[in-house]
């Protein structure tokens, strides 16, 4: 082994300054923070409407298709550009991929990867959207995919639902708003998701990265 994976993984991210000319004048896609709305039910009716609803529900299927086989190919883009980071950082790890809902997500498990996560979670911030820029690169779209590393984003997932729900109790009892502190767009959507669930209502206000969940009673 060369230098130690700190050293490694800096000069990786060094050589990778020059994809940031790939979307020069444009703005990455960070995570949602709106919930989306469900799909619309499709209502079966007789007759030639029904043939044409077939028709339709075959087209939507083919969509369908072509979207699954588009995220599976980011994360394939993905997968192979975070393994030669790996190999330049002199990093060991597993490389799982995934599609949930409409996005990738490319995770490496199986090996204690603090370098590549960082103090709450900045450096592995920094590294999705290098992984992005790659993807967009090869793809020319702008891609969603989701990296994930040791596990950090599905803990936090779980660390954040409770905060979510702790905090709608906390302000459903008080009556009274409450603020919490700069969270990414990442965590605050898993914020606003158990807000919701919990039956209350939350924004999201200020400026990056200082942009927080505000949790506000019901009615």
């Amino acid at each position: 082994m060369g230098d130690g994976p700190g050293e490694g993984f800096g000069t990786m991210v060094g050589q990778e300054q020059e994809l940031s000319d790939v979307v020069e004048g444009e703005e990455l896609v960070d995570g949602e923070e709106l919930v989306e709305a469900d799909d619309d039910l499709i209502e079966v009716v007789d007759g030639d409407d029904a043939d044409e609803e077939e028709d339709d529900s075959e087209a939507d299927d083919d969509a369908d298709d072509d979207d699954l086989s588009s995220l599976e190919e980011e994360g394939e883009i993905a997968a192979d550009y975070i393994e030669g980071l790996l190999d330049i950082a002199d990093l060991d790890g597993d490389i799982d991929m995934d599609v949930e809902g409409d996005r990738a997500v490319v995770s490496v498990v199986g090996a204690t990867l603090d370098e590549l996560v960082g103090d709450d979670g900045e450096v592995l911030e920094a590294l999705q959207e290098l992984t992005r820029l790659a993807v967009h690169r090869r793809t020319g779209s702008r891609a969603r995919l989701m990296l994930d590393v040791g596990g950090f984003r599905a803990q936090r997932r779980t660390e954040l639902a409770e905060l979510g729900r702790s905090v709608a109790e906390e302000v459903a009892k008080t009556g009274e708003p409450k603020k919490l502190r700069a969270m990414s767009p990442f965590e605050r959507k898993i914020v606003h998701d158990a807000v919701a669930l919990a039956g209350l209502r939350s924004e999201s206000e200020g400026e990056e990265p200082n942009r927080r969940v505000v949790v506000f009673p019901a009615g």
